[in-house]
């Protein structure tokens, strides 16, 4: 091995673990900062000095599962239930949609994926004030159903499994056809398994953006005991006095269920995204 490339070895390891640590600090330091005093984060911020272990202990975190934090363990179990009927209904609904516009040949087939696109594009907040009056009308206004149905169906998970579908021989379908199966059985016992990258890709990326939701379900939900967790812990921010204690430790804790997630998930979530991203 020369010494160029020992040096061009060396710069990507140093690349590499720079950028790691740029993505990786603020979460360590969030978990350093959920194990000290509130007014430790006025002071220094989320900066290095959080990281100097002095003081830490667990009090604050086991603050949130004493009566005091009654309400944190409603909003953590509301964004639990809602996070996984949204990425089963959305999974379940969008590979759906996703196979019929990749596998059959109908008329309008390219304009409603045409749609499916502009919808992709198109800003949440835009579609804030129509999501709002067709709830009321629905009677669907601080509900869990008022949360997850207008976003039940996910544009990018449809694109996307076209996309997986697309890159698929057509050959297994055409032999489940000659061994009697209908369309319906052909989806369910032959494609969804051979799709199983493309689940666990998507399944990742739809617990996030629900997880994370916060814009409409500000907006939906009235009931204390039915916000999801930032909306609760958003909730704690008062002109009154903001209590940095629970809330740096709620917020701490709120980012396990979609690491686990994506622990869960991992293997299938690079090979999903590979082979959905570059067939056309």
């Amino acid at each position: 091995m020369t010494v160029k490339n020992t040096l061009l070895k060396y710069l990507r390891v140093f690349v590499v673990t720079f950028v790691s640590m740029v993505f990786v600090f603020p979460l360590i330091a969030l978990i350093f900062a959920s194990l000290r005093p509130g007014q430790d984060l006025m002071r220094f911020g989320i900066s290095l000095k959080t990281l100097i272990p002095t003081q830490l202990s667990l009090d604050y975190i086991l603050a949130l599962f004493g009566p005091l934090g009654e309400n944190y363990r409603s909003w953590f179990l509301n964004s639990i239930v809602i996070t996984a009927l949204q990425v089963v209904i959305s999974i379940f609904l969008s590979s759906m949609v996703g196979y019929g516009l990749g596998v059959y040949r109908f008329k309008g087939r390219n304009v409603i994926m045409v749609l499916v696109i502009f919808v992709m594009m198109i800003p949440i907040q835009i579609l804030i004030l129509p999501l709002y009056k067709l709830s009321i009308n629905l009677k669907i206004i601080d509900t869990y159903v008022g949360v997850i149905l207008p976003f039940a169906v996910f544009p990018l998970g449809i694109f996307f499994f076209r996309q997986y579908v697309l890159g698929m021989p057509k050959d297994y379908i055409d032999a489940a056809r000659i061994d009697g199966l209908n369309d319906y059985m052909i989806f369910v016992r032959i494609m969804a398994p051979i799709m199983a990258p493309a689940y666990g890709a998507m399944s990742i990326l739809i617990a996030l953006n629900s997880w994370n939701q916060f814009l409409w379900p500000l907006i939906v939900l009235r009931s204390s005991q039915k916000f999801t967790l930032p909306i609760g812990l958003n909730t704690l921010l008062t002109p009154y006095g903001n209590n940095y204690d629970v809330l740096i430790s709620g917020a701490a804790l709120a980012t396990i269920p979609i690491i686990i997630v994506f622990i869960f998930f991992q293997k299938n979530f690079m090979t999903g995204m590979t082979a959905g991203g570059v067939k056309g």
